[in-house]
This record gives structure tokens, C-alpha cells and sequence, in this order.
């Protein structure tokens, strides 16, 4: 009876701390650099909720080691609301998958919401002789070792893509060139310096609009709109899906009360016109997921990142 009764008030204690919060700034980690989709889609919301709750909503980049380090920093902090996470895949589902040993346990993360998700896209710069998917793949067939790609980093949707496709065309030798972040692995990707580059559209759509990539194929389910005339690489090799998503969490044991608070601030916000074209901007599809719904999600994330692991024979470099 005592036991019943002692959650019952620290439910209602909850509660209230949820209606206060937040009292004061509130920070969202970002465990990649500033300038790429990872950043810029947090911010997008942060600038809502700031309006909403009346408190600054500062974003606050903490790049290197796969986005280890800014997930470390927020599975430290206090479960009070003030510290969050805001990531795509590798820190909340694939580095499990990858690494032997790390310093936090994403699968004690607090699901909040999923910001929305950008199709992966398969690009080439301008010298590259093909046109489409088959030309590359031939292409590859032909000269085994000779082709190279760029990612993001080792264990990145960009690396783990791009394996996914090298896996599901037979078993290319294309040899894997990783890089800190999108920015650095775009440049050499448009001086020739690299092949091929598996990117989400969000930062590499207006250099393929300008003709310095050629985009072969998306990744999503269906052809996108802004790039109608570039097929899926479903149509291809048929079952193929890749897309970046962006993630909200909390430091283990932030009370529920408050994750539902950020995740209807983050649905709220994804409904207005402004915060929709900027997401189109970025080639991005909103998701708004409740914290019951990211949980559920992250888990076939983490089965289905495993399965393309472990299919393609991924190994960090």
C-alpha cells in the first residue's frame, strides 16, 4: 500500500514538474557538425518550441566519433528536460551494432519523437562514365578496386548505404574513403577526387540541380518529387530503402510527463507552413512521431540496420 502510494505521489510530482518545465534554457545536443542536415533540422523545431515555452531552445553541436561523444554527453546529464539529444541513426541505432564497447547505452535513452527522415540518394561526380544505376554497376564489374566512395564516416546511413548497395548488386569492389561529415566528403566528391557518394538529399540536391553530381538513383520507396526523372533504386534491385531520420531523446530516466511535453511541441511545430517548406527545403518528409511510436521505430531501426550489417559484412575502419 505504501509502495502504491509512494508512486502515486511521485507520479503527481511528475506531472507538476512538467507543467513548470521549462523554467529555464533548454539545450539540444547535436553529435555531428554544424551546417548539415543533422543540424539544421533540429534547429528548425528548436526555434518553435523556444516561441512556444518562453525559454531559449539552444542547439548545441558536439561532433566526433560517429557521434559518440555528444551522445555520451547527454546520457550524463541530468534527466531534469534541460539537456536532450537531437540525431540521425548511427549514435541511437547503428554504433550498437558496430562498436564493442561505448560509454552509454542508447537503448536507455528516453524516446521523445522523430523529427522526419530525408531520402538517401546515390550520386557520382560529373567525369564519372554512367548515367544510371546498371552503367555504374557495370561500370564497377569492369573495374573491380578501381572505384572509390565517400561517407560521411564509418558506420554513418551514408557508409552503411552505400554497402547496402555494393551487397545487393552482387558484390562490388568499390573501396570505402570515410570522412568527418558531409561538407569535406561532398567537396572531393565535386573535384573528382572521389567516385560515388551515398548522401541524403537534404545538403546535395542543389549541386545536383547545378550539374556538378549526377544523381543516379534515390533511395526511397518511390521516385521523389523534386527529381522526378530520377528513377528509385528500388527499380533496380527491387527491396532497396535507405533514408536519414532525425531523432529526439532524453538522458535515461527523464520523467514521461516531460518527453510527452517535447513531443507535442515538436508535432505543434511541424504543422505550421513555414517549418513544412523549410523540411521541403531540405528535401525532408515531417514524421512527428509520439514517444511511444519513436520507441517502437527505433527498435526495427536498430533489426534493420543489423540485418544490412551483417549481409554486407560491415566493419568499422
Amino acid at each position: 500500500m505504501r509502495a502504491l502510494l509512494l508512486a502515486a505521489l511521485l507520479g503527481a510530482a511528475f506531472i507538476v514538474h512538467a507543467q513548470e518545465w521549462p523554467a529555464k534554457p533548454v539545450r539540444i545536443i547535436v553529435p555531428f557538425p554544424a551546417g548539415g542536415s543533422a543540424d539544421l533540422m533540429p534547429r528548425i523545431v528548436a526555434e518553435k518550441l523556444a516561441e512556444k515555452w518562453g525559454q531559449p531552445v539552444i542547439v548545441d553541436n558536439r561532433p566526433g566519433a560517429a557521434g559518440n561523444i555528444g551522445a555520451d554527453a547527454a546520457y550524463r546529464a541530468d534527466p531534469d528536460g534541460y539537456t536532450l539529444l537531437s540525431s540521425p541513426p548511427p549514435p541511437l541505432v547503428i554504433n550498437r551494432l558496430l562498436y564493442p564497447k561505448l560509454s552509454y547505452d542508447a537503448a536507455q535513452f528516453v524516446p521523445i519523437t522523430v523529427i522526419g527522415a530525408i531520402p538517401n540518394v546515390l550520386l557520382v561526380n560529373a567525369q564519372v562514365p554512367a548515367s544510371s544505376v546498371a552503367e555504374l554497376i557495370a561500370l564497377a564489374k569492369a573495374n573491380p578496386g578501381k572505384l572509390n566512395y565517400a561517407s560521411q564516416g564509418s558506420g554513418t546511413t551514408s557508409h552503411l548505404t552505400a554497402e547496402l548497395f555494393k551487397a545487393m548488386a552482387g558484390g562490388l569492389q568499390i573501396t570505402h574513403i570515410p570522412y568527418k561529415g558531409t561538407a569535406p566528403a561532398l567537396t572531393d566528391l565535386i573535384a573528382g577526387q572521389v567516385d560515388m557518394m551515398c548522401d541524403n538529399l537534404g545538403v546535395s540536391l542543389p549541386h545536383v540541380r547545378s550539374g556538378k553530381l549526377k544523381a543516379l538513383a534515390v533511395a526511397s520507396r518511390k521516385r521523389f518529387a523534386g527529381l522526378p526523372n530520377v528513377p528509385a533504386l528500388a527499380e533496380t534491385l527491387p527491396g532497396f530503402e535507405s533514408a536519414a531520420w532525425f531523432g529526439i531523446v532524453a538522458p535515461p530516466r527523464t520523467p514521461s510527463p516531460i518527453a510527452e511535453k517535447v513531443a507535442a511541441g515538436v508535432q505543434e511545430a511541424l504543422k505550421l507552413v513555414d517549418v513544412q517548406k523549410r523540411l521541403a527545403d531540405l528535401s525532408a518528409e515531417p514524421m512527428g512521431l509520439g514517444p511511444g511510436e519513436t520507441a517502437a521505430f527505433m527498435r526495427q531501426e536498430v533489426e534493420r540496420w543489423g540485418a544490412v550489417i551483417r549481409a554486407a559484412g560491415v566493419k568499422l575502419e
